[in-house]
């Protein structure tokens, strides 16, 4: 782990419990987190109880600080904190979501957040996590991926962060200014030393100088925000150490100030060492775009028992106390299982998709599950088409024996595997299940005139429009 000189790396731990300590400012939070705020008896603000780092150190959210007084300053008066995300896509992914979070907590203990997108960064590539330089990406691509992130964020965080774009900033600076106003304060040897740089020089493609510059770019808009709004402290995943020190050294040698802070959080891992974010179709995106909120429940529905406690701690704002009970509940008799993994997945999804995004996922599982007695009308079967396979048939086909649509619409290799499915009672048509190989499928079973669902077992699906 790399340290900058005149800071201090503090590792935390998920199960790190520190005492309670006053806030004494206002915070705009909600009042339902009774454990965490409480009211004020003389005035209408809510005023926060606990300290912003301690709750993130209890819920496994800290790595490492720089500053070790982050912890005293978040007790004294509101403080200004950001986190970038440079617009290498048009979304966001699960992984990215621990820094929402942690914003979102300094947001509801009083603090002040900014969301800094990277639009100039990203022209750059940031070197750190990678083995090879990341593909050079147009000037279109990059303002289409930094938009659709600027939306997001919005929605998410629901305004309550200022999302600035670097590039605003960078974009008027030359070559000879960042070479004489920030090139010059900074040194080789510890730009070299950065873990980031040292795992690419170790590799026999090495790094470019325009990667081995990024580490300034990053740092230089820590000074920049520092200056311009106030911000001291910046977030990252535990992969940006290296960057926010980086920026934690430039703001005290152009600046003249020492209170500038940083803080890590590890990155969304599962308990077997790979990534928690990752699914067979690629990332797991937090746009609704690129991922309907039912695919999104489902990813975090599928999480193991071994993972779910730790994903409730640092994906949710559930309370610990809250938690502790259902891992307890877990391991007695009488445990419904999924319980904990019902739970994360309705907290996140209300948390990235909103209410209603929540709603949608929860119907489309409701209506997709074999069995269900969920009414099927043609705008449920909508929405349920964008998330299963779908074929398009004519009424004369579909109109006749279930067996032949079976085959017809792909959804079994052949007739025979069709009867074999009806017979050990795998066959679904409108979540009903097929009793009889010789059922006929009639006029009065195509919903709406339009569309049905048939289902072998729980998971191969099929909709079938009528054309």
């Amino acid at each position: 782990m790399e340290l900058a000189s005149g800071y201090v790396a503090l590792s935390r731990s998920a199960g790190f419990v520190t005492s309670s300590s006053s806030c004494h400012f206002p915070a705009l939070v909600s009042s339902s987190f009774s454990g965490i705020f409480s009211h004020s008896s003389s005035s209408s603000s809510v005023r926060c109880r606990r300290n912003v780092v301690e709750i993130l150190e209890q819920r496994g959210l800290v790595e490492s600080i720089a500053g070790e007084s982050l912890k005293k300053a978040c007790d004294e008066k509101p403080i200004k904190v950001y986190c970038g995300f440079d617009p290498t896509a048009e979304s966001l992914h699960l992984g990215n979501l621990l820094g929402i979070v942690v914003l979102e907590w300094f947001q509801r203990c009083g603090h002040e957040t900014v969301a800094l997108l990277g639009g100039a960064t990203g022209r750059i590539g940031d070197p750190s996590g990678k083995s090879a330089e990341r593909p050079v990406m147009d000037e279109a691509t990059i303002e289409k991926n930094t938009q659709g992130i600027q939306a997001l964020l919005t929605e998410i965080l629901q305004q309550k962060a200022v999302v600035l774009n670097n590039y605003d900033w960078w974009k008027e600076f030359s070559l000879l200014e960042f070479l004489r106003d920030v090139g010059k304060f900074a040194r080789v040897g510890t730009m070299v030393a950065k873990e980031s740089v040292k795992r690419r020089l170790a590799l026999e493609e090495g790094i470019s100088f325009t990667e081995f510059t990024y580490q300034l770019l990053q740092g230089y808009d820590f000074v920049h925000l520092y200056k311009s709004n106030g911000v001291s402290v910046q977030i990252g995943g535990s992969d940006q150490w290296g960057n926010i020190t980086a920026g934690i050294d430039l703001v005290r040698k152009l600046l003249q100030r020492d209170d500038a802070y940083g803080l890590t959080f590890p990155l969304l891992v599962k308990s077997d060492g790979t990534k928690f974010g990752k699914s067979e179709g690629g990332a797991v995106w937090l746009s609704s775009k690129f991922l309907s909120p039912y695919h999104f429940y489902q990813h975090l529905f599928a999480t193991p028992d071994s993972d779910v406690i730790k994903m409730l701690r640092m994906l949710t704002f559930v309370e610990l106390e809250e938690i502790e009970a259902l891992e307890k509940s877990m391991s007695e008799p009488g445990y419904v299982a999924n319980t904990a993994q019902r739970r994360l997945a309705e907290e996140v999804t209300r948390f990235v998709h909103g209410e209603d995004g929540l709603e949608e996922a929860l119907k489309v599982t409701q209506a997709l599950a074999p069995g269900s007695t969920t009414t099927l009308d043609w705008t449920a079967i909508e929405a349920i088409s964008k998330d299963v396979p779908s074929c398009t048939l004519d009424s004369s086909i579909v109109v006749g024996p279930v067996v032949d649509l079976c085959v017809s619409c792909g959804l079994a290799p052949s007739k025979a595997v069709a009867r074999r499915l009806i017979k050990q009672g795998g066959i679904y048509m409108n979540n009903a299940k097929v009793d009889d190989e010789r059922l006929l499928v009639a006029e009065s079973d195509i919903i709406d005139g339009k569309m049905l669902l048939l289902s072998a077992g729980k998971k191969n699906k099929m909709v079938v429009r009528i054309g």
